[in-house]
Parts: structure tokens; C-alpha cells; sequence
């Protein structure tokens, strides 16, 4: 395992982990896979299931979104999540993603948690990248808000970014910026330890702590969300898509997930009720464990080892 950073065509350094792969008996690896997480997130929190598809013979790569964790910040302050235009972000992918499949064994298999799922499918949705499958947990398909028009929505985040400055944050989520608020574990997961161990990696690296987002990041996701809603536009993403998805999510749309599994041509749904909340890959071993079963099966099936053992 090694920690290095790629850079994006305009020299904006991206964070990055990669594990060589654990190859079978014969020399050869699984493949690859390449790992984004979600808005405020790292990879630290997601190690455990990176190692595990190591284990696994995969080739592993994941990497922090620019302005995020270890890939700096765009903002006007250290902990306030901001970006000019989802759109950076899909470039930034594509680029990544062509260095990465020049360099890595096939198939190629790409994944993202929240909105991290949000954008790699946009990304496969519009043609930038071409991965032999997508695996989505818990993807910002949709968002769990207000029960209210999009276009209403998008107006006041336009209407509120027209009011102040952009960068500044949406809510408040502390008295201490960057301080993980009381409760928040409930939005995320059951298990205590995996939970704490965000905690540990946020005073260990420092860096990495991020708060709220900021209004211009609300507006682009505003703004982001019609794309995937447009007739025609999942239906014409053709790799097989596993969506991992709970009915509990309080923070992004469960029927939203149901509906793209649907919509998706060979969209597969693993669905979650109570037992799981959004980080189902941070859960409790039964629901982390048949998470991972889910993951594994459908790539056997969707993304066959490339040179399988004899």
C-alpha cells in the first residue's frame, strides 16, 4: 500500500492510495478497482473494505476529490466543503481515469460511496469514463430534503448564493468548526468502532477534516441532479450497476436509488431496511458482510476475471 498524489492537467494535486493486488496461484490479479468516496469523506474511512478487495486479487486505487481531505480545499476557509461547478469534478475523473486504466490490469471496475456514486455515475452517463462495472453504495441519486420542486429548491440556492458570498457555509454543524456534532453517528452507522475510527483518523490527520458544504456546492448539486433525471440518460448507460441502497438513509433518496436501478439497463439493487443507515460500508459486521457478498457476486458475474485460474 502507498500514498502518493496524481496531479489533474492544471497541476492541481490529487490524493491517492493503491494496493498492488494479491495475485492467484497462477501470477495473475482479479483486475481493478477504483474507489471515490463521498462529500466530506477520505479514504481512510473506507480502508477495511479497499483492503479487503486487495485481499481479494483486485489491483485497489482510491483517491480524495479535489478540495476535499488530502486534495486541498477551494474555499475561503479549511473546513467548509466548496466547489465552483460539479463539472471540475467530472474532469478530474475522466483524467484520472485514463492515466489509471493505461497503467492497471483489467476488467476495470469503478466505485463510489454517496457522492462519490453520484459523480462516477454522471461520469459514465455522459461518456467520460467506460468501466466494465459501477459499483454505487449509497449513491446521491437523490437527496433526502424537503419534500418540495427541485426547481424551487435550486432557485433559493441560487437566490442564496446571489445574496452573500458562495463559499460560505450552508448550515451550521458545530460551535467549533470542523467538530463532529452530537448525533451525527445516527445519519450514519450502527457500529460504534467504525464510526470512532473516522474519529481517530480526523486527530490524526488534521487535514482532513471538512464541515459543512458551502452554498455554490448546494446550488451545483441543485443543479447536478436533473441530468440523471433526464428521459433517456440512465437508460443509456450499458455496464452493469450494483446499488447498494437503505430505506433508512437520511441523507440521500432511497426511492430515488429504486428508481435508477430500475431505469439503469442492467441496474442491480441490494436494498437495506433499519438495520443499515448510510455508510452501509462502515455497518455492523451482518450488514457490512452481506454488503460485501452482494459486491463480490455481482463482479464474478459482471466483470469476470479476465484470466481466470485453470
Amino acid at each position: 500500500m502507498t500514498e502518493s498524489h496524481w496531479y489533474a492537467r492544471d497541476g492541481h494535486a490529487l490524493r491517492r492510495i493503491d494496493w498492488p493486488g494479491v495475485p492467484d496461484a497462477s501470477g495473475a490479479l482479479r483486475g481493478a478497482i477504483l474507489f471515490f468516496p463521498g462529500r466530506g469523506d477520505f479514504y481512510e474511512k473506507y480502508l477495511e473494505t479497499l483492503e479487503q478487495w486487495h485481499q481479494d486479487g483486485w489491483r485497489v486505487t482510491a483517491a480524495d476529490w479535489r478540495g476535499q481531505a488530502g486534495s486541498g480545499r477551494l474555499g475561503k476557509d479549511p473546513v467548509t466543503g466548496h466547489i465552483a461547478d460539479f463539472a471540475m469534478w467530472i474532469a478530474d475523473l475522466a483524467a484520472f481515469w485514463a492515466d489509471w486504466v493505461s497503467t492497471t490490469p483489467g476488467p476495470h471496475v469503478l466505485a463510489g460511496h454517496s457522492m462519490g456514486g453520484h459523480l462516477v455515475l454522471r461520469g459514465v452517463m455522459e461518456g467520460r469514463v467506460a468501466p466494465d462495472a459501477l459499483v454505487l453504495s449509497a449513491p446521491m441519486v437523490g437527496v433526502k430534503g424537503p419534500a418540495l420542486p427541485l426547481a424551487l429548491l435550486h432557485g433559493v440556492a441560487r437566490l442564496m448564493c446571489a445574496l452573500g458570498e458562495p463559499t460560505r457555509p450552508a448550515w451550521k454543524w458545530s460551535e467549533k468548526p470542523g467538530e463532529l456534532p452530537a448525533g451525527r453517528a445516527d445519519l450514519l452507522t450502527h457500529d460504534a468502532a467504525r464510526y470512532g475510527d473516522e474519529e481517530f483518523w480526523r486527530e490524526t490527520r488534521p487535514e482532513l477534516v471538512m464541515g459543512p458544504a458551502s452554498w455554490r456546492w448546494v446550488e451545483r448539486a441543485y443543479a447536478s441532479w436533473p441530468q440523471l433525471e433526464a428521459p433517456g440518460a440512465l437508460e443509456a448507460v450499458t455496464i452493469p450497476v450494483l446499488i447498494l441502497s437503505t430505506s433508512a438513509d437520511a441523507l440521500v433518496s432511497h426511492p430515488a436509488n429504486l428508481r435508477a436501478a430500475q431505469r439503469l439497463p442492467k441496474g442491480e439493487l441490494v436494498a437495506f431496511g433499519p438495520e443499515a443507515r448510510h455508510e452501509i460500508l462502515r455497518e455492523v459486521d451482518p450488514v457490512r458482510d452481506r454488503a460485501m457478498a452482494a459486491i463480490r457476486e455481482f463482479l464474478d458475474r459482471c466483470a469476470p476475471h479476465a484470466n481466470p485460474p485453470a
